[in-house]
């Protein structure tokens, strides 16, 4: 599935419309499984992710080696974007082929005329796919090509960037379709599969990017009173092996990997271990905190021991992270069991999910939006549930917030979501859709940013490419 998205992009020659014949049962699901394995790529779960998403925020920086960071440094920490580089380069490709892949399913379905509820359920996983894609696109780069067709010719792919309101017109469609006929649950053989709760959390999220206050409270306590959620797992497990497709899972990118099966790996975990020799190398070492995030926490918050792996330390696992090496801390989000490095003769965390929307990013969307919305209350009792599970039975530490101020409240919540979330791929965005990028990046160091980094530049050989259909974003 993996080698035969990457090559659907042109399809050959247009075969006509299908027939009920042409399509065997279970063909369309295995077309929505092709979708799903489309965000095993290096772009949708990999480095380009955690640089586009993580690493360019106010705490997180590159890591990785002397190299890595004279290479890439000045790119994602400094913002000296370039027109051709492969991570980005990467981002956008495999984005649109996940794109592609959903769009055949969509076509195969429509040419079939079905419309069973099994169809518009396998129907609106894609779209939800289209929808995430097309998510993190249009924040990524702004205006950008639609394509909500088929393609079967180089010429139906060249197509002028839509604006940021027709793909998220887009978005909001694809999104209220997944809503509408995805299910609640899935049985447990199809563990990991999308359901409503995923597009009701997803559509908060398009909300929020947008100031919708009221349609991102309403989408995100959909979530909320599904009863499918809850916070129940200890934060230190959340990001363990174990804690996969816990209660508080809303939307993971699974990944399997053992001795027998190595095709459905991602490189997640590996692209972000402890770049270390011997049993201690772990990755490459790429996104890690910084002292930015490790001030942000409050005094005894456990949060921050669980999300950062300070050097000199011994883990649970009772391994030593080394000293001496090219940074004193690292993402413990991707720190894997050694056990299973050892069954699965793999150091690099192949086996790893990729968390991308949790239970507790709904509340504090749901928090955020009832402040915003006039309703202190509400986003208080919200913003209590996250705070009690990090607190834990230990009373004396993180107090319950009880100001009703809108703006106090409103800095509370932010905090909340960079401590709670951090090294989630979550800060960078939420800098920019806040309107405090600026100031925030140049406090934390980061001074080479300015509004035309909210936005990369379109990559350079897709404008080659495209004839000088596509237009290069301003000011680059």
């Amino acid at each position: 599935m993996l080698s035969s998205c990457s090559t659907d992009w042109l399809d050959g020659e247009p075969k006509g419309r299908l027939t009920e014949d042409d399509l065997p049962p279970g063909s369309l699901e295995g077309l929505v499984f092709a979708a799903y394995a489309s965000l095993r790529s290096e772009g949708t779960s990999g480095l380009p992710y955690a640089a586009i998403h993580n690493i360019r925020s106010d705490d997180a920086s590159l890591g990785g080696s002397v190299g890595d960071e004279a290479g890439a440094g000045p790119i994602f920490d400094n913002f000296q974007y370039p027109k051709d580089y492969w991570l980005i380069n990467n981002y956008w490709t495999n984005h649109y082929q996940a794109i592609a892949a959903t769009n055949r399913v969509m076509a195969a379905a429509d040419s079939i005329g079905i419309t069973t509820d099994e169809t518009l359920s396998l129907v609106a996983e894609a779209k939800f796919i289209r929808a995430w894609a097309y998510f993190n696109m249009v924040r990524a780069f702004g205006e950008v090509p639609k394509i909500d067709f088929r393609i079967y010719t180089q010429d139906q792919a060249n197509v002028p960037k839509s604006s940021v309101a027709d793909i998220y017109a887009l978005i909001d469609a694809d999104l209220q379709a997944a809503v509408m006929n995805l299910p609640l649950k899935w049985e447990s053989r199809y563990i990991g599969r999308l359901t409503k709760g995923a597009a009701y959390a997803l559509q908060a999220k398009t909300f929020l990017a947008r100031s919708q206050w009221g349609k991102a409270l309403a989408a995100a306590q959909s979530v909320i009173n599904s009863g499918q959620y809850d916070l129940s797992v200890p934060y230190d497990q959340i990001f363990t092996e174990k804690g996969e497709n816990s209660s508080e899972s809303v939307f993971e990118i699974q990944a399997l990997y053992n001795q027998n099966v190595k095709d459905f790996g991602i490189t997640w975990a590996g692209r972000q271990g402890v770049r270390g020799s011997g049993a201690m190398d772990l990755g490459w070492g790429w996104n890690v905190p910084n002292t930015r995030l490790i001030d942000a926490y409050e005094a005894n918050d456990p949060r921050k021991e669980a999300t950062i792996l300070f050097a000199g330390t011994t883990t649970n696992y009772r391994e030593t992270i080394p000293t001496g090496l090219a940074r004193e801390y690292w993402n413990k989000k991707v720190y894997t069991d050694p056990a299973i490095r050892a069954q699965t003769g793999s150091r690099f965390g192949e086996w790893f999910n990729l968390r991308i929307i949790r239970y507790a990013d709904v509340v504090l969307m749901a928090a955020e939006a009832a402040n915003e919305t006039g309703d202190q209350q509400t986003a208080l009792n919200y913003l209590e549930l996250v705070r009690a599970r990090a607190r834990g039975a230990n009373s004396a530490i993180l107090p319950r917030v009880t100001t009703t101020n809108q703006v106090e409240l409103r800095n509370a919540i932010r905090h909340e979501r960079q401590v709670e979330l951090g090294m989630e791929n979550e800060r960078f965005f939420d800098l920019v859709r806040w309107g405090i990028d600026i100031e925030t990046m140049h406090a934390a160091g980061k001074t080479g940013y300015q509004e035309r980094n909210r936005f990369l530049p379109i990559p350079q050989p897709e404008i080659d490419r495209s004839g000088g259909v596509l237009k290069q974003n301003p000011n680059y």
